[in-house]
Formats: structure tokens, C-alpha cells, sequence
């Protein structure tokens, strides 16, 4: 396969790429008001995010959208991901990335905890097999690597890891970017996690729905998460067809908003 490919330039964004549950917006077979809207900006993809880094573009999740996600935002090189957690919703897009090492030359770095890369060689065991491929890029060629909670260096920018709990039973990954901090799938923010988020300038949250959820955040929820950061502005992501992003906006209080799949933000390293 060549190496010639189109790729947008994404350096210095960070672009959500989905920012629905885990059905997504519409779900199937819901009838609501949201999930047969018209506006665009209630039609929202499993939850991922890209970030153009100084050395390359770094996805945050593969999401079983991703295939959709990545060719409409017209990015066509994914240099290394990053997990938050092992859910469906954040991993089972895994198999799209098997045409990027033939741009990278070898295989995609996985940054992940050890649950993860237990349940991706578990749910992708043929990514791992000795057995001969029959044909260059027949399955993916993946290097999981271990994430801690200490900084990482990935691509040329510090990446702080942040522990986050989501529900009683799952401990989860947010991620510190420069300026701004990504939270998503968690309704409990552990005290040692605060001081990771102090000073950030955006703050990307979970807020699911208005009424109480296992294990994620309400609206009312992350806006008093929101109040205790203090972020310039917050982006509320993991949303539900319960909330419509006309009509939940204008309740919000000045700084935050729903977020959109394809929202652009500005990262300053």
C-alpha cells in the first residue's frame, strides 16, 4: 500500500469527535423529540476525542464510531491512542485502525491501565495471534503501552493522567492537555484529582441527564463540579436524548455548554 494519503491538519485542536451515550443520539427505536430532531447538534456519536499534538494526532478512545468520525472530520493518520476506561463505547472501534501502520511505518502505540489491554487482548485476540497473516494488514498491528498516574510524554506534549471513579465498581482516566482537561464517564472526582484540574481553562465533563444515573454525572451534578474548578469554559459531554442542546443551553449558566460532536477548542501546551 502506498504512503501517499490525505489528512487534514489538526495541529494545536482538540476536536471532539463524539460526545453521545453509549446507544448514541438517536438511539434505536426511541420516538423522543431529540432523537427526531433536525438540528444537527442533537445527533451525537459514541464518546472520543483527537488532539493535533506538536509530533502527531492522538485519539483519545476508539469509539465504534470511529471510522464515521475520523472521514468526516477528514483525518486520515492517527499516531497514538489513549484510553480512558475498557468500556464498549470506548474501544470496540479498535479494528479501524489497521491501516495506520502502514503510514506510521509500524504499529499504533496503545496508552492504556492494565484492565484495558487485558480487555482489548481479550476482545482482539487476533490482533495478538503468532499465527501468520495472510496478507500485509489483516489485522491490526497494535503496541499497548502501560499509562500510571504519572505524566506521560506522548508526541512531543505532557499528558497528565487523573484518576476518576464511574459508579462503584470502575475506576476510570481523565486527561490533563495543557490548557484544558477531558472528564468523561465519571459521576465522582476524587480530591487528589482536583489538583490536576486546578487552573485549566477548559473543562470537557460528563453530564448524562437531569435525573440521577449510577455512574454518571447529572446536569446539576457537573455544574457543581464546574463550580469548584472554575474553568474560563466547561463542555458537557456523554450526553443523552434526554437533553436537547437548544433547550439545555439556554438553562445553563454563563461558560457552559452542551458539547457537539465536531467541536474545535484551541489547546495551549
Amino acid at each position: 500500500m502506498p504512503n501517499q494519503f490525505e489528512t487534514t491538519d489538526i495541529d494545536g485542536q482538540f476536536i471532539l469527535l463524539g460526545t453521545g451515550t453509549s446507544v448514541g443520539v438517536p438511539a434505536i427505536g426511541c420516538g423522543c423529540s431529540v432523537c427526531k430532531s433536525d438540528n444537527p447538534r442533537n445527533r451525537r456519536l459514541r464518546c472520543s476525542a483527537i488532539v493535533g499534538l506538536p509530533d502527531g494526532n492522538l485519539l483519545i478512545d476508539t469509539s465504534p464510531d470511529l471510522r464515521t468520525q475520523l472521514l468526516r472530520e477528514g483525518i486520515g493518520i492517527v499516531h497514538s491512542v489513549l484510553y480512558t476506561h475498557e468500556h464498549a463505547d470506548h474501544i470496540f472501534g479498535l479494528d479501524d485502525l489497521r491501516l495506520f501502520p502502514f503510514r506510521l511505518d509500524g504499529p499504533v502505540p496503545l496508552y492504556c491501565e492494565e484492565l484495558v489491554e487485558q480487555r482489548i487482548r481479550h476482545s482482539f485476540d487476533y490482533a495478538f495471534s503468532k499465527r501468520p497473516q495472510t496478507h500485509p494488514g489483516a489485522i491490526p498491528a497494535l503496541e499497548p503501552r502501560r499509562v500510571t498516574l504519572e505524566p506521560l510524554e506522548i508526541l512531543g506534549a505532557t499528558i497528565r493522567p487523573l484518576r476518576l471513579k464511574h459508579g462503584p465498581r470502575y475506576e476510570v482516566l481523565g486527561f490533563r492537555i495543557g490548557n484544558i482537561a477531558y472528564c468523561t464517564d465519571t459521576n465522582f472526582i476524587p480530591e487528589e484529582s482536583f489538583d490536576v484540574l486546578e487552573g485549566c481553562e477548559v473543562l470537557i465533563l460528563d453530564a448524562l441527564r437531569e435525573t440521577t444515573h449510577p455512574t454518571h454525572f447529572t446536569v446539576q451534578e457537573a455544574l457543581q463540579v464546574v463550580e469548584r474548578v472554575q474553568p474560563k469554559q466547561t463542555y458537557l459531554t456523554h450526553v443523552s436524548c434526554k437533553l436537547d442542546y437548544d433547550q439545555t443551553n439556554k438553562a445553563l449558566p454563563a461558560g457552559v455548554e452542551l458539547a457537539y460532536d465536531g467541536l474545535r477548542i484551541d489547546v495551549k501546551l
